[in-house]
């Protein structure tokens, strides 16, 4: 199967293009297609492939936010983590916290109880309970593998969890689609055009060049609104830095810019269970800084991160250092004593860069979490939080650009910008209802009664039904489907048939027909999602492969071309299979 970009998508009259699939940039595309915006979202990688897929996988109000007074922020944030809970039940599952206290915290009995309190009371309309405090002899029982020394109780609560935010974002792209929006990956956008101002005023941004990654070829594509939401990224789209630019930006509107991205950067570990290991999800305070950090029961596994550095290296290649390695597991040591964690246990690593306001002096967690929505036009904040940044990329009509933002929040910062959009056009602004349609994989009355009765009648081990289930919901017949009468479509390619390994060849059809997926690796690590299993895919990806070929039409060129290019993709995890090698 070969893409097809048409050849007239210049002359398309297209409402708005977004520039960026991760969560916000596919949330924006979503929104703007339900509410009948002809949108274009373009992305120079995949759907999710850069901050989105390196997140700590949490849907939560940020407990941590309230000693910054940011309480707006919390409450936005506990408001859209119920609204995600119920348009995505596939995906989105609560989770119960523990937060233990010790002498040595910087945040004693008193003031955790008080920031519980105030964490219930901003999520009043919760459908999960609330907060507990438990004595030391209650936390111990509960929590064994607890450090005692020091150790003077513990609180719980709950937030959610996402196991795969990268299948919010794809499903977010697909909704898009199936409302009209058209979706390009692995299309870079090279420049902003630029239009001549009208009456002596701005100077106005009409559209975007860009190129195709994939079959070559540039292509322009125009639309009145252009919103830049490149993540960490965003900054190049303005200045022309690496492959991005305004080459042609009307004169006195080139040159140095005003930063808008100050990223940090957040490394995560990933361990098989471990003695010691808790049921629920740590919240911990790290000796080393105070810095709060999480030990998170996911994918059958283990999640620990994450950390928070200034970053100013390579952005399209951010991985693990052994000192941040070195960090997490002393520090998960530490408060689980009997885990005995070394670098030798950690099955593979992610790292990622948040796409924060910049921020030239504090610490990194001082830096605000919310988003921003920037109008170039009036150089200056018009949703979102406060960006004092002036002067920020081109004075010009008809650009957003968005700063920072959270996957929590995502549906929000989209609705924000897409009301921004629309009073750029002049148009009225018809509600957004992202917050009432279910994404498609989560688009039954009764999810719980639905994955019942798919489990009785999908003819699956008890394992491959609860993978289809938790990664496509409601759509899990269809990938079956794809599998038509050819029995082999329909059994694991991996020796280990789990929920998290279990791959099956009709879902590697279904991620290229049905999913957009265009390279092995988007169909591995951002549809099928074995490539976040133990092995990151390295036992599978050469059936998977295979199936291409037997299936799509692959040479047996391409199929070995997308192999490599896989394994160099996730050499950045710096998988255990990969450093034994070393």
């Amino acid at each position: 199967m070969t893409r097809q970009i048409p050849k007239d998508i210049g002359d398309y009259p297209f409402d708005l293009i977004v520039i960026g699939a991760g969560i916000n940039g596919a949330g924006i595309a979503r929104d703007a297609a339900m509410r009948g915006l002809k949108t274009l979202l373009l992305d120079k990688g995949d759907i999710s492939d850069g901050t989105t897929q390196w997140s700590t996988r949490l849907i939560h109000g940020g407990l941590r936010y309230l000693e910054h007074y940011e309480v707006h922020l919390v409450r936005e944030s506990l408001a859209e983590r119920e609204k995600l809970l119920r348009i995505a039940p596939h995906l989105v599952k609560p989770l119960r916290f523990v937060v233990p206290i010790y002498e040595r915290s910087k945040r004693g009995p008193g003031l955790i109880r008080l920031g519980m309190i105030g964490y219930d009371v901003l999520s009043f309309d919760k459908s999960v309970p609330n907060h507990k405090m438990l004595s030391r002899e209650e936390a111990l029982e509960r929590y064994p593998g607890l450090n005692p020394d020091g150790l003077l109780g513990a609180a719980t609560y709950y937030d959610g969890q996402v196991e795969y935010a990268e299948r919010v974002a794809v499903e977010n792209a697909i909704s898009a689609r199936e409302h009209g929006a058209v979706v390009v990956t692995h299309a870079g956008v090279t420049r902003l055009i630029f239009a001549d101002a009208e009456n002596g005023g701005l100077p106005r941004v009409a559209g975007v060049e860009f190129e195709d990654g994939l079959n070559g070829g540039v292509y322009t594509a125009t639309a009145p609104v252009t919103v830049n939401v490149a993540g960490p990224w965003v900054d190049r789209v303005l200045s022309g830095s690496g492959s991005f630019g305004i080459d042609d930006a009307p004169e006195g509107e080139t040159g140095e810019r005003e930063q808008m991205i100050g990223g940090t950067k957040g490394s995560h570990l990933v361990v098989d269970p471990f003695p010691g290991a808790p049921q629920d999800a740590l919240y911990v305070e790290a000796r080393a800084d105070g810095r709060p950090y999480f030990i998170v029961p996911w994918n059958g596994r283990y999640l620990i991160g994450t950390t928070d550095f200034r970053y100013k290296e390579d952005l399209d290649f951010v991985s693990a250092d052994d000192d941040e390695m070195d960090y997490l597991i002393d520090e998960t040591n530490a408060v689980v004593p009997m885990a005995n964690l070394s670098r030798e246990d950690v099955l593979f690593t992610y790292s990622g860069v948040r796409p924060l306001p910049f921020k030239p002096e504090g610490s990194e967690s001082s830096i605000t979490r919310s988003h921003v929505v920037y109008d170039h036009a009036t150089e200056r904040s018009v949703a979102g939080g406060r960006l004092t940044v002036a002067g920020a990329g081109p004075h010009a009509d008809g650009l957003i650009s968005i700063v920072g933002g959270k996957l929590t929040t995502y549906r929000n910062l989209a609705r924000q910008t897409v009301d921004v959009a629309l009073k750029k056009l002049g148009r009225d602004a018809p509600a957004s209802h992202t917050d009432k349609v279910p994404l498609p994989g989560g688009g039954v009355p009764d999810f719980a009664a639905f994955a019942a009765d798919f489990k009785g009648s999908s003819g699956l081990t008890e394992e491959l039904s609860e993978r289809l289930l938790r990664l496509y919901g409601a759509r899990a017949p269809e990938v079956l489907e794809e599998a038509g009468d050819d029995p082999s479509l329909r059994v694991s390619l991996s020796p280990d048939p789990s929920v998290e390994t279990g791959l099956m060849g009709c879902e590697v059809i279904y991620a290229f027909r049905r999913e957009m997926a265009e390279t092995l690796a988007d169909a591995l690590l951002r549809r099928t999602m074995v490539g976040l299993g133990p092995n990151v895919a390295l036992d599978v990806d050469e059936a998977a492969a295979s199936v291409a070929v037997d299936h799509l039409g692959w040479t047996e060129d391409r199929a070995r071309e997308e192999v490599e290019n896989f394994r160099r993709y996730v050499e950045r995890y710096r998988p255990k299979t990969f450093r034994e090698k070393v």
